[in-house]
């Protein structure tokens, strides 16, 4: 944080010195001697002994500190609590104990009104971004504040967490965020005012990943911002061509993760990254398209990658190929009817562009494609769990994508149809937002 060990005393000195490197023979000495040196601070940025071991991870000697009741949410001089500044620093285990000992995941400092869960969005520390939802589920929180408005939490300057992780190029902690519920469009402005979106801040900062996890869960490519621009705008006026040409509104609609998978409490975690990368993969396909020509465009695949040989043709004779595309492996069955199909199309029967703020949402109950009973849960199929992923049976140009799902299209009613081809704490506080 910039300041050094400014200290009263000598004693208080060599004590500081000692929780910075994790001497805990020679704190608890100190503290023997005198036990009142453990509400100790530093002078000018008034950073206690609990502080600075959080900050460097000394979980030993934040034990020692908590057990002699030092309370785990006192303040330094900008309103930071030791919570806070593991969260910075990523130090998992400091700030599961200080959790343990009822820190407040509640707390705002007094630089930007921030919380933890902003620090460890903006650092991009998905372990401690995770350990602080989980706990924000069960705390009092969820009661008092309700789990959704702590997920989307603004700071003095109007910034979610989301905000902050699509500024800083994290794309995990902003995957995790968003499957969290928070929001893809939240607007920095207040009272009804634009403001910058998460996408605009993407844009801005020139991260191809972000923009591909914002648009992919609904991120409006034509929102505002308080100045009037669009993310396009804002991606050309930072030089980041690749991140323009995904982002231009002329350009290809990008798929867009169902919103009736979205919240369907059945959708175990192997069934969701299959679903994923399916998305994933269609969307890359997408981004070849609007690449195609330029000087982002991506190498086509060699002809050996593209086109199947014998040997590999007579492997996937022997397993169950997809009944709507002909081309995959089955890797998801329905239940309780017990069809099967692969990723592909599954997420082609769930797909959806994204509703229009004109009209009422609504989420059409999904009903299998063969037998039109409805889906109550989806599962990863058993025989698909021991086939390893082949390449399409098909012969294909090797200029053309080897995706089935690119010779697809979605309509608005999701069916498929044919398509036309700081010295102690060694980090800085916080970096403003720009």
């Amino acid at each position: 944080m910039g300041q050094g060990l400014s200290c009263r005393t000598k004693e208080e000195k060599e004590l500081f010195s000692a929780v910075q490197v994790g001497d805990v023979e020679f704190f608890h000495q100190v503290l023997t001697r005198d036990s009142t040196l453990a509400h100790s601070f530093t002078l000018y940025d008034r950073n206690s002994t609990l502080h600075i071991a959080a900050a460097n991870g000394q979980i030993e000697i934040i034990s020692l500190l908590l057990d002699r009741f030092v309370k785990p949410d006192v303040v330094n001089r900008y309103k930071q609590t030791p919570l806070m500044l593991a969260s910075m620093h990523g130090k998992i285990l400091c700030l599961k104990k200080l959790i343990e000992s009822g820190a407040d995941i509640l707390m705002f400092d007094s630089l930007n009104g921030r919380t933890c869960l902003h620090y460890a969005a903006y650092y991009g520390h998905l372990d401690c971004l995770e350990a602080i939802l989980s706990i924000a589920r069960t705390s009092p929180v969820a009661a008092s504040w309700g789990f959704s408005r702590f997920v989307n939490i603004r700071d003095s300057k109007g910034a979610t967490p989301l905000h902050l992780a699509a500024r800083q190029k994290r794309p995990q902690c902003a995957r995790m965020l968003l499957s969290n519920g928070a929001l893809v469009c939240a607007s920095t402005g207040g009272y009804g005012y634009p403001g910058s979106t998460p996408l605009h801040l993407a844009a801005r900062s020139g991260s191809l990943e972000c923009i591909r996890e914002l648009l992919a869960w609904g991120a409006d490519r034509l929102q505002r911002d308080s100045s009037g621009r669009i993310p396009y705008t804002v991606a050309l006026g930072h030089s980041h061509g690749a991140c323009a040409a995904l982002l231009n509104p002329s350009s290809l609609e990008p798929l867009v993760w169902p919103s009736p998978l979205k919240f369907m409490s059945e959708l175990n975690d192997e069934v969701k990254s299959l679903l994923e990368e399916a998305l994933l993969s269609a969307n890359k396909e997408r981004e070849k398209a609007i690449f195609k020509g330029t000087a982002f465009s991506i190498p086509s695949p060699s002809p050996s990658d593209s086109c199947i040989n014998d040997e590999v043709s007579s492997e996937s004779s022997e397993v169950d190929l997809c009944s709507i595309c002909f081309d995959q492996v089955c890797t998801i069955e329905v239940r309780e009817c017990g069809h099967q199909m692969c990723a592909q199309c599954t997420l082609a029967l769930c797909c959806h562009n994204k509703p229009s703020p004109t009209k009422p949402c609504s989420s059409p109950q999904l009903v299998c494609p063969f037998c039109r009973s409805s889906i109550s849960k989806l599962v990863v199929a058993a025989a698909s769990q021991d086939v390893k992923p082949r390449k399409s049976r098909r012969w294909r140009n090797h200029n053309e994508g080897c995706s089935s799902i690119k010779s697809l299209s979605f309509g608005k009613t999701g069916r498929i149809a044919a398509a036309d081809d700081d010295e102690l704490l060694n980090k800085p506080v916080v970096e403003e937002l720009d």
